[in-house]
């Protein structure tokens, strides 16, 4: 962040209002080219679109996987490929992830990389979440407007969601180092200046109606199908067509019975609904070994350690003295002597053998919760 110190930048910044560093990634190249890039657009569970622009109302956006002659035939000019969650596909891109992580994990969505031709773009548009824009190659013009955007101010017929009427209050060229950071609905339009490459790092924000959505589909699997309405006993129906109070009064108890739930049990459903993987990256994880505390002990003993699959999702919190961990999507209710294990399984992504030796030493039982997480995936061997 510049001269900013991390909870300076929370301070006056985040969701707040735009921020340029100048020279934020002094002297870095580019993780990948151009032609690595499209490479990885070829494959098939990899997510990745190409955006092109026809005139000044006309653009198009493609869907990969792409073949190599989608990359043949496109013009000199105007258009731009954009990959997403290439720090789950590629591991070592997670770099540019890690300095982001004075924000919570799972707060963090994806990295996102975009190799732009000569003015190619996406057009004037906002993102409904934060987002660092790290300019990796080349140059890339970006134009804001911090004003509100009127919800109907959208190109009309377009795929998109493009800004048919954009007037910029500010205007930066971004060379390679150069980032942005911008706020959820600032209006922004990036334009390629000559062939370059931007990362994006993006931010989750749920939105309250995801989040009663999901939770409601969860509390309903969980529901007894045969509990239903009753009302034996009940007085004749003075008229057929009244829905009478007392059966109102018992659908609505129904309900509230099937919808009560306490502060606990909702934040022990959202550390399972966070951490939930995307069922596209499922491929993601290698096929399970037979893993048990014998094998995970002579892995350790033979100097190699462990590491965290760069797209699991681990979180945990701490209620009344318990202590509550999740990775992807399940939960593990654990006494608190597991704390100093678990903190570092979420705040590290690598886990020397030195290290697991003396968290399994100082944490009785830990060696069965490290095995659990091997034979899912989440966890790896360091070959």
């Amino acid at each position: 962040m510049g001269d900013l110190a991390p909870r300076t930048f929370l301070r006056d910044y985040w969701q707040r209002k735009p921020l340029l560093v100048r020279q934020a990634f002094a002297g870095i190249r580019a993780p990948l080219d151009a032609e690595e890039l499209a490479g990885l657009a070829l494959e098939s569970d990899v997510p990745s679109r190409l955006v092109q622009q026809h005139d000044a109302a006309r653009w198009s956006v493609r869907y990969g996987p792409f073949e190599d002659s989608d990359f043949a035939a496109l013009p000199d000019t105007h258009w731009t490929l954009l990959v997403t969650d290439l720090e789950k596909f590629v591991p070592a891109l997670h770099d540019l992830v890690k300095p982001f992580r004075f924000l919570p994990d799972w707060r963090i969505d994806d990295l996102m990389i975009s190799y732009a031709a000569p003015q190619g773009s996406v057009g004037p548009h906002t993102d409904a979440y934060d987002v660092f824009l790290l300019q990796l190659e080349g140059r890339r013009r970006w134009q804001i407007d911090t004003r509100p955007v009127d919800p109907g101010n959208r190109l009309p017929g377009a795929e998109l969601s493009i800004l048919a009427h954009f007037e910029p209050e500010s205007e930066w060229v971004l060379e390679p180092g150069d980032m942005l950071y911008l706020p959820p609905g600032v209006a922004h339009y990036g334009l390629a200046l000559d062939p370059c490459m931007t990362a994006s790092i993006g931010f989750r924000a749920p939105s309250q109606q995801d989040l009663v959505s999901a939770w409601l589909d969860d509390v309903a699997a969980a529901l007894d199908p045969e509990r239903r309405f009753g009302d034996a006993g009940r007085a004749v129906a003075d008229n057929p067509g009244e829905i009478d109070l007392a059966s109102r009064d018992a659908i609505i108890a129904l309900m509230r019975e099937a919808l009560a739930r306490d502060d606990v049990a909702l934040e022990r459903w959202f550390g399972r609904y966070i951490t939930e993987p995307r069922a596209d990256l499922i491929g993601l994880y290698l096929a399970p070994d037979n893993w048990d505390e014998a094998a995970l002990g002579a892995q350790l003993a033979s100097g190699r350690g462990l590491k965290r699959n760069t797209a699991a999702r681990l979180a945990y919190f701490i209620r009344d003295d318990r202590l509550f961990l999740y990775a992807d999507g399940q939960e593990y209710p654990l006494d608190m002597n597991f704390l100093e294990p678990v903190a570092v399984l979420c705040q590290r992504f690598d886990y020397p053998a030195a290290l697991c030796r003396r968290l399994l030493d100082d944490a009785p039982g830990s060696a069965g919760l490290m095995v659990n997480l091997l034979e899912r995936g989440i966890l790896e061997a360091v070959e």
